[in-house]
């Protein structure tokens, strides 16, 4: 239960997502959380800060065979030869010589994805990357993934929240041995107000955002929520020594609709 699996790649099921976290800010909850035990870290080109998660990395002790660094590449660089030189400039940031984990951060239209597809594929295939992924992808764009990538994609990273039902999205990744990871797991903090959540989390002496993170990796989901706080770090790794019920898992997967998405930008696709 502490890792979910991806056509081959083991990812940690709790993971640290720096989107928004800046400089020695990012440094410092980087190099905290891995030595609160985490080893899943999550940045992309577009966040601006792999320099400060590499250093938060090196700082914090651990071996770095230890953790799960994700990266994405942005849609501007999807071009083929464009994709290898910006995963390279990623890793010179992060200080690294690969990573484990390399997503197309969303969909773009304006380039054949066979050929964004092919240049990620050549990424892992030069050892730039363990394994690759896709974000943001729909159903449709999974299907067209998988049949044009000459490698295994190893997951979809999407939105994903007890607010926001992704049964469709999760269904076909399911179909093709990949993970799905779940940003905004805790629906930007709108889980904390949450009755329903707080009533359950009562039985376990859990918070409301326990409860909803224990909800995503007990689906096999693998969870980054994002904190700068310390006591957040603390609190978003306690999930593994409880289980909820199979009512409480109907119960939360019963507040979700098409409805409940916060991320959704003029760029984004026509999702599901």
């Amino acid at each position: 239960m502490n890792s979910v699996e991806g056509n081959g790649a083991t990812i940690p099921a709790i993971g640290l997502g720096t989107w928004e976290l800046r400089g020695r800010t990012c440094a410092r909850i980087v190099e905290q959380a891995l030595r609160l035990g985490y080893r899943h870290i999550d940045t992309a080109q577009i966040y601006d800060n792999e320099r400060e998660v590499g250093d938060g990395l090196r700082a914090s002790g651990v071996k770095r065979d230890d953790v799960f660094v994700t990266t994405k590449v942005w849609t501007s660089h999807f071009a083929p030869n464009d994709l290898e030189r910006s995963a390279k400039e990623s890793l010179a940031r992060l200080r690294l010589t690969e990573v484990d984990l390399l997503l197309l951060h969303w969909p773009n239209p304006q380039v054949p994805l066979s050929e964004t597809l092919g240049a990620l594929a050549r990424v892992r295939q030069q050892g730039l990357a363990r394994y690759i992924g896709v974000s943001n992808f729909t159903v449709a764009l999974i299907e067209e993934a998988v049949a044009a990538c000459p490698e295994p994609l190893a997951c979809n990273q999407v939105e994903y929240h007890p607010y926001l039902d992704q049964a469709r999205v999760m269904q076909a990744c399911a179909r093709h041995g990949m993970a799905l990871v779940a940003y905004s797991p805790i629906a930007r903090g709108r889980i904390k107000g949450d009755r329903a959540l707080a009533r359950i989390g009562d039985r376990y002496r859990k918070t409301a955002a326990q409860v909803c993170l224990r909800w995503l990796v007990q689906q096999d989901v693998s969870a980054i929520p994002r904190t700068s706080k310390l006591e957040r770090l603390q609190e978003n790794i306690g999930i593994f020594d409880f289980e909820l019920s199979d009512e409480d898992m109907r119960e939360i997967s019963a507040m979700g609709s098409a409805r409940g998405r916060l991320t959704d930008f003029g760029f984004a696709p026509k999702w599901d």
